[in-house]
């Protein structure tokens, strides 16, 4: 990795990380976020995915808004994307236990997107 692709990855993880804390406490549910992205073709490869505790969690939660709270947080560091929806992703540990037996590693290579 590039030293300003280390530079930019430890920007989005601080950024992320502030979401994730802010989310903790306003989306019943939530469990924790994570990203990739392909830096040689950043913004456009960023991918944030969601996780929420259960499916019904989920299909309450507000996914506009913690869209929006994202994508807030990203203009503001200067990582502007052209169309946010396409880059968060949500999904729920229920769902990675049932089809993948909790391996995470397994789940997001098979949804990439």
């Amino acid at each position: 990795m590039k030293k300003t692709d280390r530079k930019r990855d430890n920007v989005l993880r601080e950024t992320l990380t502030e979401v994730c804390e802010a989310a903790l406490e306003r989306y019943p549910g939530f469990v924790w976020l994570t990203h990739f992205a392909n830096y040689s073709e950043f913004p456009d490869s960023l991918s944030v995915w969601c996780i929420f505790d259960t499916e019904a969690q989920l299909a309450s939660a507000d996914t506009a808004s913690l869209t929006a709270l994202i994508n807030h947080q990203l203009e503001h560091v200067g990582i502007k994307v052209k169309n946010i929806q396409k880059h968060v992703s949500f999904d729920t540990e229920e769902a990675c236990r049932i089809a993948h037996g909790g391996n995470w590693k397994r789940r997001f290579s098979s949804q990439q997107h």
